[in-house]
């Protein structure tokens, strides 16, 4: 928004003008409707790839958790409409399914993030943008990738510019509705004005919610995506009735933010995770992992585990779970798991697998404490560092670590594509797994079609019962 404008006026809006008749902040209105697949570098497009199968492969895994199954039942009963919900069998409408998708990824926490936003993009952007992209039938395929990429550029700077306008740690969902409703704005091709009333609706209706009030008391909530998500979608298709809303301060008050779109592509800034378990825990998996396979020890014969982080990353402090939401948002049990199995998984991490003996012990075992060095990084990186101590009386430190697969040393589209079939496969079967991985890789000439047919398709009682997470 220029600053020529008049000034906005709590519960008055803008003096002599409607919000639609309010000049639109030119350059992110700009980018969210004009950016094209011939604007994408082949790296951003290869990016904007990989990040749509992690998040498909999340997807399968987090549908047999008990978050999706009551989420996704809910979306069919509550929110009636045409659009399939994904592995569910029935339909709703496209905030119904954003909904239930956005909740579906998040329910197993393995899916991509943004250091400097704190939180995740596509968790919430990708459902928010398939759900409008089937109920339209905007089905083509350069479109829908391009379109996904602006949801990651905008969403990315809106997490900034939000934690950089409050003191308090907002779930993503806060955040990524407005990025959903840009998705949704483009895709339905509102003015310039709706597509601001589109923003304003979201940011206004977004879920500020707490994320250390999860961490703290971890339960289905989880980062809040899929209600972003939700309210990112109503909130376009509210704009297109002719809804007005305040405007997006995010966006409007935040403009220097945005000085850098088109330029500076933050898709490639994301995080991948090889564990599905919260960011913040990865680190010290990894050193412990390192601990062991340097130093040669076996997982029974620790007597006491140490680590130092900071402070956010130390109040995951579920050491016996009871559910796999306290399994996925605590550092001592994932911590135990890889000392004990050498790997974390989403078996490993589902409500039927945390009850191993050792595993309990190790976790019991660990301490966790904050350090100035790891509370000075956060939130650009998240530092750990673990001290194991042997029942024979040694004791080994490791160095700093980072959690693997971080921009600086990004996943491999080979380790990506491990990571999806072993998400996938245990739980559809090889076959299915392949042909989603298959919808996927030809989404540029085949369009969304082979992918909305393959997501559409239930997961059986026989398959959940027979899963791997």
């Amino acid at each position: 928004m220029s600053r020529s404008e008049p000034a906005y006026v709590e519960n008055g809006g803008f003096p002599g003008l409607s919000t639609c008749d309010a000049p639109p902040m030119t350059d992110a209105l700009s980018f969210i409707h004009d950016l094209s697949w011939d604007d994408l570098s082949g790296e951003v497009r290869t990016r904007s790839l990989l990040c749509l199968l992690d998040l498909v492969g999340v997807a399968v895994g987090g549908a047999i958790t008990p978050l999706s199954g009551i989420i996704r039942a809910h979306a069919a009963r509550h929110f009636g409409g045409p659009v399939p919900i994904p592995f569910e069998g029935n339909t709703a409408s496209a905030p119904g399914v954003a909904l239930a998708l956005g909740m579906t990824i998040d329910a197993l926490d393995g899916h991509d993030g943004y250091n400097p936003g704190k939180g995740h993009v596509g968790c919430g952007l990708f459902p928010a943008t398939f759900a409008v992209a089937a109920e339209t039938g905007a089905l083509d395929g350069r479109a829908f990738l391009t379109t996904l990429t602006m949801g990651y550029e905008i969403g990315s700077r809106l997490g900034v510019a939000l934690h950089a306008s409050v003191s308090d740690y907002h779930t993503s969902g806060a955040w990524i509705a407005v990025a959903a409703a840009a998705s949704g704005a483009r895709i339905m091709a509102l003015d310039p004005a709706r597509t601001r009333e589109a923003l304003g609706i979201a940011e206004y209706h977004g879920p500020r919610s707490q994320m250390m009030r999860c961490i703290d008391h971890p339960t289905m909530l989880k980062d809040g995506s899929g209600w972003g998500a939700m309210a990112g979608v109503s909130a376009a298709y509210l704009a297109a009735d002719g809804f007005t809303g305040a405007p997006a301060i995010t966006l409007e008050d935040a403009a220097d933010h945005y000085t850098d779109l088109g330029s500076n592509w933050l898709i490639l800034e994301q995080y991948f995770k090889p564990y599905p378990v919260c960011r913040w825990a990865q680190a010290p998996i990894e050193a412990a992992m390192t601990l062991k396979r340097t130093h040669g020890f076996a997982a029974s014969n620790i007597a006491r585990i140490e680590i130092e982080t900071f402070h956010n990353a130390t109040r995951l402090a579920v050491s016996r779970p009871r559910t796999t939401e306290e399994a996925q948002y605590s550092t001592s049990f994932p911590v135990a798991i890889a000392l004990a199995r050498g790997d974390v998984g989403a078996a490993d991490v589902a409500e039927k697998a945390l009850t191993d003996p050792e595993i309990l012990r190790l976790s019991d075992a660990t301490e966790m404490r904050e350090h100035d060095h790891a509370n000075a990084s956060f939130p650009a990186s998240r530092p750990a560092r673990t001290i194991i101590h042997l029942a024979n009386g040694q004791s080994f430190t490791s160095d700093w670590h980072e959690p693997r697969w971080d921009h600086r040393a990004p996943a491999t589209e080979t380790e990506l594509r491990k990571k999806f079939r072993r998400l996938t496969r245990p739980v559809i079967g090889v076959p299915r797994a392949d042909a989603l991985e298959a919808a996927v890789n030809g989404i540029e000439t085949d369009g969304l079609a082979p992918l909305l047919a393959l997501m559409a398709q239930p997961i059986n009682s026989r398959t959940k019962r027979g899963s791997a997470a």
